[in-house]
């Protein structure tokens, strides 16, 4: 998708972001002064805090009465607002509108960033399958300070045999493997590829076909080199069978729930609990893939369900949208989805200290003393309201503004 901005505009979003940026580009102490801040998914709130942010990280956080500010720190008035710790989108796509991450203008693109994730409050991100060279060209970009944007964690893709899902181009080469040894050397090329995980499709949507699952055994193999390297593997089933293959060859992390078989068996949930699996609901997916009312209807309330019935089991659940494969960038609906399984607290630590505990980014996760400044601003409270974390004004990595709703998109 391109972004057609006026030069006027243009002018303006720069000075203002430079403006506002300026804490890091100098090296000058932030402070954001006067909000409600909610140091953890289970710590009591903050009233009229202070969040002092030196080098990229948390200096102190208090009540304004408590703390003091140093007399150089660039301010901010946060009154009557929210903060929280920065939001993880654990299921993104850099696929439409992202093939020339590495030619376009670094304006462009901070510009789609802005609209499809940091508008929104993402400060770290798994891209869960797109052209690794593309992404990992965009993903250079963002950590020589090119470009202001999340931290973008990585996932290479294998698909079974003659599983080329439908909604995919005909004419898109995808990797299939066939064998253990293949999805072990596919592995393996995506981990001296630098990424930071693997995605494999347990299950394939073929429409009017039947669905291609992936052989456990294959699944095993890739995971296994993903393991050995320290790093998660996710799985996409499209059904029970999917998840039951992603199980046994030992995933981490189910990237969807399985709305269109009603429910998770009682040995699924039993498995995913003690092999620690983690679920990605991706509940408004289902209202961008099928256009029938009563078959959305059918298939969110079943998602919605089926994730209830693992979160009452204990089991870790990881916000994520799925979102570059489908366009609603808007994460509201998804907040109003999940908060029909969970209460808010349990949804702020889906994007927040769930994820940096889960893909062991301990310095994430909190609002806190020590951990990285990695902070949203919300303009309203979700203890009121879920849909009140699509509400935000600043966000920030590193102590760094990267998103600011003062200067609107177009």
């Amino acid at each position: 998708m391109k972004l057609q901005f006026t030069c006027l505009l243009a002018v303006v979003l720069l000075l203002g972001q430079a403006a506002l940026g300026a804490a890091t580009k100098e090296d000058r102490d932030l402070v954001l002064q006067g909000a409600k801040v909610y140091p953890s998914a289970t710590a009591r709130p903050i009233e009229n805090a202070v969040v002092l942010i030196q080098h990229g990280r948390i200096a102190a956080v208090g009540k304004r009465t408590e703390l003091k500010i140093p007399g150089s720190a660039q301010v901010i008035n946060c009154t009557g607002k929210v903060i929280v710790a920065g939001f993880w989108n654990s299921h993104v796509h850099f696929e439409t509108g992202w093939q020339g991450a590495a030619q376009s203008t670094a304006l462009q693109v901070e510009e789609h960033l802005h609209e499809m994730l940091t508008r929104w409050g993402f400060t770290t991100v798994w891209d869960l399958g797109s052209d690794p060279g593309n992404t990992l060209a965009l993903r250079r970009r963002i950590e020589s300070g090119e470009i202001r944007g999340p931290q973008i964690l990585m996932a290479g893709d294998i698909f079974p045999q003659n599983g080329h899902p439908v909604y995919l181009p005909a004419e898109m080469q995808l990797p299939e493997a066939a064998s253990p040894e293949q999805a072990e050397q596919m592995a393996r090329q995506y981990m001296k590829m630098g990424l930071d995980g693997m995605k494999l499709f347990t299950g394939a949507y073929m429409g009017d076909k039947p669905v291609v699952n992936m052989d456990t055994a294959i699944v095993k193999a890739a995971v296994d080199v993903a393991h050995g390297e320290g790093k998660p593997a996710f799985a996409h089933p499209q059904n029970r069978v999917g998840v039951d293959n992603a199980l046994a060859g030992g995933v981490d992390v189910l990237a969807h729930t399985i709305p269109n078989e009603g429910s998770f068996s009682a040995d699924e949930l039993a498995r995913m609990k003690q092999q620690h699996t983690a679920l990605i609901p991706t509940l408004t997916l289902w209202t961008t893939v099928v256009s029938d009312p009563a078959i959305r209807d059918k298939l969110v309330g079943s998602g919605v369900d089926e994730l209830k019935s693992y979160l009452a089991e204990g089991g870790t659940i990881l916000f994520g949208t799925d979102v570059g494969f489908q366009s609603r960038y808007d994460t509201a609906q998804e907040f109003e989805y999940m908060g029909r399984a969970m209460g808010w607290r349990d949804i702020l630590a889906s994007l927040t200290s769930n994820p940096s505990t889960f893909f062991r980014q301990a310095a994430k996760g909190r609002v806190q003393k020590g951990m990285t400044a990695d902070l949203v601003v919300l303009d309203a409270d979700p203890a009121t309201d879920a849909r009140n974390f699509s509400k935000v004004t600043y966000t920030i990595r590193k102590g760094e503004i990267i998103y600011s709703a003062h200067v609107p998109l177009q």
